[in-house]
């Protein structure tokens, strides 16, 4: 978005909030008039669960035996029970909407599409502990910060927090921005899986080389990539398994951040991304999940 120049009076408090997180579980009694039936499965510990649906109970055979790893196509014949042409069948269209990939061997491995949906299950607890950090963030360096998430082929921005005066990057909570230029962009790309890495970087601004360098350091910087006279520096935030599910970012102009951004800011921008993964894991830890 632009950069504007503007004068406001905001009131900075800050707080510190403990989030609770309660975990409900009903408790059903088994009868005959239950829409679910259970069964143990041969040589595993896990139950079956038959909905009704049958091709739902085949599709989540196949899931649960890939959540023990990789698996050719005759491996989750063998695990599953299910016929050769049918495993085959639900394999490839689960593939087709990246619930599973196929590693460099050709088996079967859960995809990304998983971390896509746990990312946004956990955008309600990043939410609630992002605002006190994005306002730290505003006062220690003085330029607006931002938290964007991948949202298909673009970044969304679910959290936003701006300089009360002066010339400022202004970017509202729901814009969208494209993934082939900024740091944040960088971000969300960097630890993507190489197949979609790939796909990321037909058009962006930046190269492989540059992503592995963000990778290396952990946070990522730009100056004029995004839009001319806009500077900004980003780190990710990563969810209980590790995943980079968001980025934090900060931005503003660059005759105020400078042409490298990232000596001056990276350190500040990196302490809060770490912040918000370990308040998302202590989170997950309290939900027992």
């Amino acid at each position: 978005m632009a950069i504007q120049n503007g004068d406001s009076t905001t009131d900075g408090t800050l707080q510190t909030k403990k989030e609770t997180v309660k975990v409900l579980t009903n408790s059903r009694n088994a009868s005959s008039q239950s829409d679910e039936t259970t069964a143990e499965r041969p040589g595993s510990a896990r139950k079956e669960v038959h909905s009704g649906v049958g091709v739902l109970d085949k599709t989540a055979k196949i899931l649960d035996t890939l959540e023990g790893g990789p698996a050719t196509l005759a491996q989750l014949v063998n695990e599953t029970g299910l016929a050769r042409p049918t495993a085959h069948r639900l394999a490839i269209a689960l593939e087709k909407h990246r619930f599973i990939v196929r590693d460099q061997h050709g088996r079967f491995v859960l995809g990304s599409r998983f971390a896509e949906l746990a990312a946004a299950a956990g955008e309600d607890r990043l939410l609630t502990a992002c605002g006190p950090i994005l306002q730290t963030l505003l006062d220690r360096t003085g330029e607006s910060a931002q938290i964007y998430r991948r949202q298909g082929d673009q970044r969304v921005c679910i959290a936003a927090v701006e300089r009360s005066s002066g010339l400022r990057d202004s970017i509202p909570v729901g814009a969208i921005l494209s993934m082939e230029a900024g740091s944040a962009a960088q971000i969300l790309l960097a630890w993507e899986d190489p197949e979609r890495m790939h796909q990321g970087l037909r058009r962006a601004k930046f190269t492989m080389a540059k992503l592995a360098t963000v990778r290396k350091r952990g946070w990522a910087e730009s100056v004029n990539e995004r839009e001319a006279g806009v500077a900004s520096v980003s780190s990710p935030i990563r969810n209980a398994s590790g995943q980079v599910i968001a980025a934090i970012s900060i931005s503003g102009p660059t005759n105020r951040m400078g042409t490298t951004p990232g000596q001056h800011f990276a350190p500040l921008v990196m302490a809060a991304g770490k912040y918000l993964s370990d308040a998302l894991i202590r989170a997950h830890a309290g939900a027992g999940m």
